[in-house]
């Protein structure tokens, strides 16, 4: 058990953690795969258990006044703040995001509850988040007026990705929580260890504001569990980030159920465009910083570039040079690193597998990558 957990690796239903007794899963340093990160079981029966449980507990968190789940939501807030050092070294050790880049994410979980409960004043034109689901009346005649309320659409299925392992999710689940929904969270098999530790955090802080059993239910698993759970006849939504192909399917599952939420994010083939009169040399830097942050694994990443004719000559090489300074090495190291491995075995390969077939469709490979041998091994590439 990895030392940032609390708990021996397990699924998180009605307040009580349960040990699968199904197939074997397991994370490993991407920087260090003969380590184990974490290493349990999963069962496609939890699903049906744990929708259960968010069922159970939707009436009376949903009745809970808003300053009461709020309250829940701060005093998580405070526990994201205090082990920060525990939740970077998980997220580094688990993915092979260097240091700065964890802490980074680990941050950004305090941050979401500060946005979504935000109640600033409203610019013109601008509103914030809890002002858009805040009930109001409308004047409609002398005698007759209009009422707008919002209430909780129900029970959430939230599958959260592996870039991001806390992040992500994090960001699905405060605001639906926020609102009086409740939560069946699926982390990605290959983050189980993130996905457990932000369930602990947050059923700690539900646990301690007396919210019911059940607000926020884990079940680890692959592709079986996943599919069992956006089918389950009786959630109310899906909120998802990961690949198209996966988010494809989901959508199929869901085309007869249109009272269902379906929050699909699915990746991004993001362009840069630079024009003639842009600042060469800072472009240079922002589309390698952009293209190979998190080993180039973030959805936000830049993947193609189109370049005016007039400055392709001096920008194409000046990308090149840029890329080939960055430092690759150990996340854990104390020296600057800016990229650590990728993800898996399988993702290093499927990366220079689609660089022969650029180079078999006629691409020119300005800068090929290559694996890197590390001390200890490791998924790492060079840019």
């Amino acid at each position: 058990m990895h030392p940032s957990l609390s708990n021996s690796p397990a699924d998180l239903i009605a307040g009580s953690w349960r040990v699968p007794s199904g197939p074997a899963i397991s994370s490993r340093n991407p920087a260090a795969p003969d380590r184990v990160v974490w290493s349990g079981f999963s069962s496609v029966d939890h699903v049906a258990e744990a929708v259960s449980a968010a069922r159970a507990a939707l009436p009376v968190w949903s009745a809970f006044p808003r300053e009461r789940r709020f309250a829940a939501l701060r005093r998580f807030q405070k526990l994201c703040t205090a082990r920060v050092d525990q939740i970077t070294t998980l997220i580094r050790d688990e993915t092979g995001k260097p240091t700065w880049d964890s802490k980074a994410e680990a941050q950004l979980l305090s941050n979401k509850v500060d946005i979504t409960l935000d109640e600033s004043p409203s610019a013109p034109g601008v509103h914030s988040p809890l002002a858009r689901v805040s009930g109001f009346d409308l004047k409609l005649a002398d005698t007759r007026s209009g009422r707008c309320w919002f209430r909780p659409h129900g029970v959430m299925a939230v599958l959260g990705p592996f870039n991001f392992p806390a992040h992500l999710p994090n960001g699905h689940i405060i605001p639906a929580l926020a609102l009086g929904n409740t939560i069946v969270f699926k982390p990605s098999d290959k983050t189980p260890g993130v996905g457990q530790l932000l369930a602990e955090l947050l059923n700690q802080a539900l646990a301690e504001e007396g919210a019911p059993p059940g607000v926020v239910n884990l079940i680890q698993g692959g592709a079986d569990v996943a599919s069992a759970l956006v089918a389950h006849d009786d959630i109310d939504g899906v909120l998802f980030t990961g690949s198209w192909p996966v988010g494809r399917r989901i959508m199929q599952a869901n085309l007869d159920r249109p009272g269902r939420i379906l929050a699909l994010e699915m990746g991004g083939n993001n362009a840069s465009v630079v024009l003639p009169d842009a600042d060469l040399r800072q472009a240079a830097i922002e589309i390698v910083r952009c293209a190979f942050i998190t080993a180039g694994q973030r959805c936000t990443c830049t993947r193609r570039v189109i370049v005016h004719s007039a400055v392709a000559d001096k920008l194409i090489p000046a990308i090149a040079k840029a890329a080939s300074n960055l430092i690759v090495g150990d996340p854990a190291a104390d020296h600057p690193v800016f990229m650590g491995p990728v993800i898996s075995a399988a993702a290093r390969q499927s990366i220079l597998e689609a660089q022969s077939a650029l180079a078999r469709a006629g691409g020119e490979s300005i800068m090929p990558c290559t694996p890197i041998d590390m001390p200890g091994g490791g998924w790492y590439i060079s840019p």
